[in-house]
C-alpha cells in the first residue's frame, strides 16, 4: 500500500492536495481530483475511515503569550510541516485546550505554554497522544514527551564573551520569569562567562521581568534611579530590551553612547530598532516540532531533546 507522499508524487501534486481530495474538500479542480482518486485506486490507497475516528489527522498547538510577535513564525513552520504531511492544525489557548487534549479529537499536541503544569502535561502525554514541548523539558522517563528547544547557554556565553572582548567590564542583567528554562539557561551563560573572565557581577544590577516590554520599561526606570548605570545591559529577550531603551531615552540617556543594550529572540521590532540580539530560528523550530511530533505518532523517533543553535546579530545598540 502506497503512502500519502507517494500518491502525491505519482499525481504530481502536493500532499495537501491529496489530503483535500481524500477528505472531500471542494478546493480542488475536477481533473486533479479524478487523477488523484484514480491513482489511489491503482495503488490500493484508501484511508480507513473507521480507524480515523481513533487516530485523527489533527494536531493541536497550545500557546498563551499573544504579545510576542515571533509566535506567528512558529505557527507558520508548524502549519507548513503538517500540511505537507496531510495533517490539520488546531490552535488554542491553555484555557480551551483541556476540551481537546483528553479526547480522540487529535493525534498529538505541540505545547508552548508556560501556564501548563508538568503534572498536567504528563497526564495527557500517553502512547496514543504524544506531546512535543517547545522551550521546556519535563524530567519524567515515563511521559510520552519530546522537547524541541533553543540551545540558549552556548550562544549567550558567546555574546557575553564578545562584549568582554570589546572592553565592557560593568554589566547589568534583565531576566524573565525565573522558573522558565529560557531564563535559567540565559542567565547561567551570562554569569558563567563573566566568572571565567574574572569579572564580578554586581547583583544590584540584576533585574527580572515577565518578558513583556512594560516589565523592561519599569525595571530600567528602577535601574536609572540607582544612579550607577552599568556599561551594558544584557536582556533575556527583545521585548524587555526595547522597553528598557524606551525608559533610557525618556530620561535623556543615549543608547549606546551612555549604555549599551542587548536582547534575545531577533523579533521584527528588534530589527527595526537596530537592537543587538540573538536570532532564534523560530520558523524552523515550529517546523521541527511538528516533524518530531509526527515521528512520535509513527513511532520513528525517540524522546531525546532536539536542540537548535542560535546566532548573534550585532546592531547599533552596542558601541
Amino acid at each position: 500500500m502506497s503512502s500519502l507522499k507517494e500518491i502525491a508524487k505519482l499525481a504530481e501534486v502536493s500532499v495537501s492536495t491529496v489530503s483535500n481530495v481524500l477528505n472531500g474538500r471542494k478546493n480542488v479542480g475536477k481533473d486533479t481530483r479524478e487523477r488523484v482518486l484514480r491513482i489511489c485506486s491503482e495503488q490500493g490507497y484508501f484511508p480507513n475511515k473507521a480507524a480515523k475516528s481513533d487516530h485523527s489527522n489533527t494536531i493541536i498547538f497550545v500557546f498563551s503569550d499573544f504579545d510576542r510577535d515571533y509566535y506567528l513564525k512558529i505557527i507558520k513552520g508548524i502549519s507548513h510541516c503538517l500540511t505537507e504531511n496531510g495533517y490539520d492544525l488546531i490552535i488554542c489557548t491553555s484555557k480551551s485546550s483541556a476540551n481537546f487534549m483528553r479526547s480522540k479529537f487529535a493525534s498529538g499536541t505541540i505545547s508552548l505554554d508556560r501556564h501548563m503544569t508538568d503534572d498536567y502535561l504528563i497526564s495527557v502525554a500517553t502512547p496514543q497522544f504524544p506531546v512535543v514541548l517547545m522551550d521546556r523539558i519535563i524530567d519524567n522517563a515515563f511521559a510520552n514527551t519530546k522537547s524541541v528547544l533553543v540551545d540558549n547557554y552556548p550562544v549567550m556565553c558567546d555574546m557575553v564573551q564578545a562584549l568582554v572582548d570589546k572592553g565592557f567590564r560593568s554589566f547589568g542583567f534583565m531576566g524573565g520569569l525565573e522558573f522558565t528554562l529560557d531564563h535559567k539557561e540565559r542567565y547561567a551563560g551570562f554569569v558563567d562567562t563573566l566568572e571565567k573572565n574574572g569579572i564580578i557581577f554586581d547583583r544590584r544590577n540584576y533585574f527580572h521581568g515577565d518578558y513583556s516590554e512594560e516589565s523592561g520599561y519599569q525595571a530600567a526606570k528602577i535601574l536609572i534611579l540607582g544612579n550607577s548605570l552599568p556599561e551594558v545591559l544584557v536582556c533575556a529577550n527583545d521585548n524587555m530590551a526595547l522597553g528598557a531603551i524606551k525608559a533610557f531615552e525618556e530620561n535623556g540617556l543615549r543608547v549606546p553612547e551612555d549604555i549599551s543594550v542587548t536582547g534575545f529572540d531577533n523579533s521584527d521590532a528588534a530589527a527595526m530598532a537596530g537592537l543587538t540580539t540573538i536570532a532564534i530560528p523560530r520558523y524552523e523550530s515550529g517546523y521541527l516540532a511538528a516533524k518530531e511530533l509526527l515521528g512520535m505518532i509513527k513511532g520513528t523517533t525517540g524522546k531525546e531533546p532536539f536542540k537548535l543553535s542560535a546566532t548573534i546579530q550585532w546592531r547599533k545598540t552596542v558601541k
